[in-house]
């Protein structure tokens, strides 16, 4: 029988998953597939027929273009007022979103989702707005049209010849909890549009022989109504995934028989340097959504693709960042075959697709060169070669193409190598020059000395040289210039460009076409060299920062080793900010230039990166990442980066990110340490605690109890009695005070330690006087116990607090008394550089269960019986290891070897000072 019980993990992934759905808004997108169709109109329908409910429904922003209809649905609808922003001598009405977060209705209205903000907001995108607003709970209702979608944005340009810019990621419609379509026939459009219900009559007159064409709307429909059954696919999909056990249950019951989607492998858009390159991506996105799959954009960077202008390499960046912002995982890869690079990455990823941009076919004589044996392939046949099992997809080209904004993204290039290359200059060249002419003169006097084709080695040696040096370009110049000098100057008829023998011809061209490979392979080597240093130096930061950080054990430690691995891989300036005790981002108190401690303590709360190389807060000179733990946000990552632009390319973008998530980890982990220090502090002080009231619950209200009592008797006893009476307070008293001061010594002791300044009173002490005092001061706890003294004879002075030594030996006198039995002894003996004293008994000995673990005696509040008739706290020999250890002695419990349990105190001694030294 199978086991039709689900899967735990699954359960638990869709319980997190569902109560993380739970606290996030609801999106309603109103979608159609052009303007003009009521797609506001139909939003503030349903927002009056929600407000009849009793629903709070707040308007942030609604667009009605000057329509009567639309403007005649606002009437009763609560809205919020617009903020203003100055931009260029004017003033410019923006959503105000921390108004709409203060607010926080039940349904807010956010009209024209794909709006691009005013320069100075938060985010540079509406829907970026409404994201927020999603995180905070609030459900927002918003529309969009077919051509605002960044996948179609392409295909709708090429349909229509109008090229939309503002543009909304499809991850946002997908992700819509409610999608409405809003749709109208195309003829009743071009009336309402003839009838001025879309644009005013002016605009309406271009539009219609322009976008509003009648095949134009036609496909327009076509395509909303597609991208709206896509999503509605994806609803059932989803139902039909839950209602199987989440794609994987085969029990019976009602999800029987129902099977997910299950599709294999992805898809990998192949990012080139030319002008289609972002329709590529949009057609590998688009076919990843239809199929429901993962998707990958890699570009492969070849030592030619290195020498790319600026413009272009900023188109490349951009491309990569709009594959990033629909949903891909980017890569840039380095290697001199781009089809062999591209399979490699296929087979790495597992994917199944590769779609790449339709090459430009050949025009003039390349058609014919095209089939001459050799010949560079297209990229497509390349492909189709190294990966035989993939399928190739070509996309058609499209006029429109991705730019970066020029500021503040300055001054870098799309290497995958860390540092920035600048492009080769004339000095290069010019030192390519300078070096043949060297060479020249330096063969000149071996004209006659060595053989010509000796002196061709010597040309090919500079021109690997210069290649090694300066690259590629300037070693063909080298090349091409040692060839014209060796000819001119070595070859008869000499001074003379002429040629006496035929075979030199040959000798040319193959000294040219050696000094071209040998520079091109040097070149290339160069280049490989650079790539391999490039890697090497991101594992050896991640490498050493990993290292450094295992041992950190405090907080500060983690954020001066993070900030210096960050700054000395991105150079620049770099801050780890943490949490403080109420999980609330501790700001710099003196900030450096450009920092923005809004925009940190923004991305801590939303878990989100911002500020540069961002969509949120764009302008921002400082890139800040939120520190995400396994557990919680830590802290945030405030970096910025010597060159800007690298936080664009993928691979150092990565990086970052890693580098974050380490730093996140080390703050977690020393969190926990401390706290678990913290929490075996507090077990400790709760199990002193418990022992102390235990102890003192017992033996300090059992000599209370009864003095209570021998006080209360007083009154009724005979006076003949009275002395006898008193004689038992007086011996109760004596020993409620051993107890308490057992108590303060003890606490005094320990006070001492722990301040590192026990005040000892040392001075040269008789052993014998000592021992007789204490034997005297424990009279009234022996009571007729005989004690017995086995002192060495002419025992030294030693040097030690005699009110503390003699604290020790009371206090073991004591305890023999309580545990064992008649005859005490105490001894005492001199050794080389020692002083030892003992007390012994002949009772029992120590307990069986601390046999081997005897020191566990000295502990506080440890009793050599844990339920005994004897009074006691347990104090008396944890006071005498105190007194012991400040004395720099030790003190140590065992059974003698004829009966009983001997104490053994150990102190260290120096040569006593002459009489006369003595008494100074």
């Amino acid at each position: 029988m199978l086991d039709d019980r689900p899967d735990p993990d699954a359960l638990i992934a869709q319980l997190r998953n569902d109560e993380a759905r739970a606290q996030r808004g609801k999106l309603r997108i109103y979608f159609g597939a052009s303007a003009g169709v009521g797609k506001t109109w139909a939003m503030l329908s349903a927002a009056q027929r929600e407000r009849t409910a009793g629903r709070d429904v707040l308007i942030g922003v609604a667009e009605t273009h000057g329509r009567s209809e639309t403007a005649a649905l606002l009437a009763g609808l609560d809205a919020l007022p617009l903020r203003e922003l100055p931009y260029r001598g004017r003033t410019l009405a923006e959503f105000d979103l921390d108004a709409a977060l203060a607010r926080k209705p039940a349904v807010l209205l956010v009209d024209e989702l794909a709006h691009t903000n005013a320069p100075g907001s938060r985010h540079a995108k509406r829907w970026q707005d409404v994201q927020e607003l999603l995180a905070a709970g609030i459900e927002v209702w918003s529309a969009l049209n077919v051509q605002h979608l960044e996948s179609l944005n392409g295909t709708v340009g090429a349909i229509t010849g109008v090229r939309v810019h503002e543009t909304v990621p499809d991850t946002v419609l997908d992700e819509a909890d409610e999608v409405v379509l809003v749709d109208v026939t195309p003829d009743e459009l071009t009336a309402r549009l003839a009838a001025g219900k879309v644009y005013l009559p002016q605009q309406a007159e271009r539009a219609a022989q322009n976008f509003f064409r009648k095949g134009n709307l036609i496909a327009l429909r076509e395509i909303a109504l597609r991208r709206t059954a896509e999503h509605v696919e994806d609803d059932v999909r989803g139902w039909r995934v839950e209602q199987s056990g989440a794609g994987g249950s085969n029990g019976k019951g009602k999800g029987q028989g129902l099977q997910a989607w299950n599709t294999s492998g992805a898809i990998l858009a192949c990012v080139g340097p030319h002008e289609g390159a972002a329709q590529t991506v949009r057609t590998a996105a688009r076919l990843a959504g239809q199929l429901s799959v993962r998707w990958h954009a890699a570009y492969v960077e070849t030592p030619r693709l290195q020498r790319l202008a600026a413009a272009e390499r900023d188109r490349i960046l951009a491309v990569l960042k709009l594959a990033e912002e629909l949903g891909a995982a980017t890569a840039v890869l380095t290697g001199a075959d781009v089809a062999e690079q591209l399979a490699e990455q296929a087979r790495r990823l597992n994917c199944a697709t590769l779609v790449l941009g339709r090459s430009e076919p050949a025009a003039g004589w390349r058609r014919w060169w095209r089939w001459w044996p050799g010949a560079a392939q297209p990229l497509s046949a390349a492909l189709a070669r190294h990966a035989p099992a993939l399928d190739i997809m070509e996309v058609a080209q499209a006029e429109s193409s991705r730019r970066l904004s020029r500021a503040p993204l300055e001054g870098a290039r799309i290497d995958s190598d860390d540092h920035v290359k600048a492009p080769t200059h004339w000095p290069a060249y010019a030192w390519a020059g300078a070096t043949s002419i060297a060479l020249t003169l330096v063969c000149m006097p071996l004209t006659g000395v060595l053989e010509l084709s000796n002196i061709v080695m010597l040309f090919l040696l500079g021109v690997v040289g210069v290649a090694m040096r300066f690259g590629r370009g300037p070693s063909a110049l080298a090349a091409l210039l040692n060839v014209a000098a060796f000819d001119y100057f070595f070859v008869p008829p000499r001074m003379s460009f002429a040629v006496s023998d035929v075979q030199y011809v040959l000798t040319f061209a193959i000294m040219l076409g050696v000094g071209l490979l040998v520079g091109q392979l040097t070149a290339g080597l160069r280049f490989a060299a650079g790539v391999s240093t490039s890697r090497e130096r991101r594992a050896r930061s991640l490498f050493e920062l990993t290292r450094e950080l295992s041992a950190a054990l405090e907080s500060s430690q983690v954020v001066a080793l993070g900030g210096a691995a960050v700054r000395g891989h991105f150079g620049g300036d770099a801050l780890v900010l943490v949490t403080d005790a109420a999980d609330q981002l501790v700001l710099p108190a003196d900030p450096p230039e450009g920092f923005d401690p809004q925009v940190a303590d923004w991305a801590f709360r939303h878990g989100q990166s911002a500020g540069l190389a961002t969509a949120t807060l764009a302008a921002q000179t400082w890139h800040y990442v939120p520190l995400q733990a396994p557990m919680r946000v830590r802290g945030v990552l405030a970096l910025s980066p010597a060159q800007p632009r690298w936080l664009l390319i993928p691979e150092q973008a990565q990086q970052l990110d890693t580098l974050a998530r380490q730093i996140a980890i080390a703050l977690e982990r020393v969190h926990y340490v401390e706290v678990a220090q913290q929490a075996v502090v507090e077990m400790e002080s709760e199990r002193l605690r418990n022992a102390l009231l235990g102890a003192i619950s017992h033996d300090v209200r059992t000599p209370l109890t009864a003095l209570i009592a021998l006080a209360e008797s007083l009154q009724t006893l005979p006076p003949e009695e009275h002395a006898e009476a008193a004689r038992a307070i007086v011996a109760q008293a004596h020993e409620l005070h051993a107890l308490v001061n057992n108590l303060l010594d003890m606490a005094r002791l320990e006070s001492g330690i722990a301040g590192g300044a026990v005040n000892l009173r040392r001075d040269w002490q008789s052993v014998e006087e000592v021992v007789g005092s204490a034997i005297r001061a424990a009279r009234t706890s022996l009571g007729s116990i005989v004690v017995q003294t086995a002192l060495a004879p002419e025992l030294p002075l030693v040097e030690f607090d005699a009110v503390l030594i003699e604290r020790v030996l009371v206090n073991l006198l004591e305890n023999a008394t309580k545990y064992g039995a008649p005859p005490i002894v105490v001894g005492a003996r001199a050794e080389p550089g020692t002083l030892v004293l003992t007390v012994r008994d002949h009772g029992p000995g120590l307990p069986a269960a601390l046999l081997g673990r005897e020191q566990k005696l000295f502990d506080k509040f440890t009793r050599g019986e844990a339920e005994s008739a004897t009074p006691g706290v347990g104090l008396g020999l944890a006071i005498c290891k105190a007194v012991v250890s400040a004395h720099g002695g030790e003190i140590a419990a065992g059974n003698a070897r004829d009966g009983g349990a001997e104490f053994t105190v150990t102190l260290p001694r120096r040569e006593p000072p002459e009489p006369a030294e003595a008494q100074l």
